[in-house]
């Protein structure tokens, strides 16, 4: 609903380095070792295999944070949304996570120009010439075009996000309405290229791992997930930013439940397509592909497939279903972590079979890759936006979102 009276004082929080002080460069320290002891054990225990796995499985795992929140700012510019102007420059901020994500992507190319074929099955030259199923798929499945398509994405993806963060931030000295016009008007074009970008990458880095298997379904299956992760990651961020007093008073459990609304649908979102994959592979029963489905149902993997089904669907539905979950911080917190960790298990369970199909227990070295890269994803996202405020300022919506009351 929106407000019509008498406009609702803002009090600046100041910028991001006012108020988090040294996080990136504690976080960069956490990212160095993290990743150095991942290698370590990985190089004692002659596990360089499953080190790369891990790296991928913990990089798309927290580049799908990135990529929800980008969605949310397109999705937000392009519906002309007044209840997120309180939090839109949180997703702006985390959009910066993309920046060390790209360089990080860097090793994965390197190691597969020179011709590695332990992550990706197909860069194998004499596998790919004699198999039948992969002959046909080398024409987009080559090294060389797989590092055009990997340039072409994260160049939109940071490009795209930056516009909309220094576009918003200098709306933030001029109070130029005509900004907030600019930005909606590219939104729909911008959302357009985010959808074919996301879904050829998650081509490219998840389903073409097993280059026999194939999924028309993958692209949403993944966008789905980003959008869990992002939502509880924004409600874990606006959970620390109140308690310790920034946004108090402009975020309040009028946005949270908003923020617990979108959690909760996009969550019942995944559920749905996460099913309408299993179902079509299930009555079609084509050995090829079945086959991926039967690594994951076996040795243990069994297990991970009913946690995904009732820990990632049926647990969050009924108990985040209430008003008031939604609208407690604390509680609303506590579900974020929990769907954050269920969404990490999600990609576990995508990719970690391709290399551990006997058993599906983690290691040392996946809490290294995910503390590692996590752990850069947070430095470049701090450190690219100490600059900014928390809060869009002068956004000619603020108001709005100031006095937002669910009905």
């Amino acid at each position: 609903m929106a407000h019509h009276g008498q406009p609702i004082p803002v009090e600046n929080p100041g910028t991001l380095e006012q108020n988090v002080g040294q996080l990136g460069l504690f976080a960069m320290y956490a990212g160095a070792i993290g990743l150095l002891i991942a290698g370590l054990i990985a190089v004692t225990s002659n596990n360089w295999e499953r080190f790369q796995f891990s790296y991928l499985h913990n990089f798309c795992f927290v580049l799908s944070i990135s990529l929800g929140a980008l969605f949310f700012i397109l999705i937000q510019h392009l519906t002309r949304a007044g209840w997120s102007t309180v939090v839109r420059r949180l997703a702006e901020m985390m959009t910066n996570g993309i920046v060390p994500l790209a360089v990080l992507f860097v090793p994965i190319v390197f190691l597969l120009l020179n011709g590695s074929d332990v992550l990706f099955l197909w860069n194998n030259k004499e596998l790919a010439a004699t198999d039948p199923l992969l002959v046909h798929k080398q024409i987009y499945l080559n090294p060389m075009w797989f590092t055009i398509r990997a340039v072409v994405y994260f160049a939109f993806w940071i490009l795209c996000s930056r516009y909309y963060l220094m576009t918003s931030a200098k709306q933030d000295k001029t109070g130029d309405p005509q900004l907030s016009l600019r930005m909606e008007r590219y939104s729909a074009v911008s959302l357009i290229l985010f959808a074919l970008s996301i879904t050829f990458a998650s081509v490219d880095w998840i389903m073409s791992l097993d280059p026999r298997w194939f999924s028309t379904i993958i692209g949403v299956y993944y966008f789905a997930n980003a959008n869990v992760a992002f939502y509880a990651t924004l409600a874990i961020v606006v959970y620390f930013a109140n308690s310790k007093g920034l946004l108090n008073g402009t975020v309040n459990a009028e946005h949270r439940h908003d923020i617990g609304k979108l959690l909760f649908g996009f969550n019942c979102f995944w559920a749905y397509i996460a099913f309408s994959q299993y179902l079509l592979y299930w009555y079609a029963n084509i050995p090829e592909e079945t086959m991926w489905y039967m690594r994951r149902q076996e040795n243990g993997w069994e297990l991970v497939s009913m946690i995904l089904i009732v820990g990632h669907f049926a647990i969050p539905f009924l108990g985040m279903m209430s008003r008031t979950v939604k609208r407690n911080p604390t509680q609303l917190f506590c579900w974020a972590v929990y769907l954050l960790i269920m969404c990490w298990i999600d990609l576990y369970w995508l990719i970690i079979p391709e290399v551990s199909p006997g058993t599906p227990a983690p290691g040392l070295i996946d809490l290294g890759c995910l503390v590692g890269i996590g752990g850069f994803f947070v430095f470049g996202a701090v450190k690219l936006s100490e600059q900014f405020t928390v809060l869009a300022v002068k956004d000619p919506r603020l108001q709005e979102s100031l006095a937002f009351h669910n009905i």
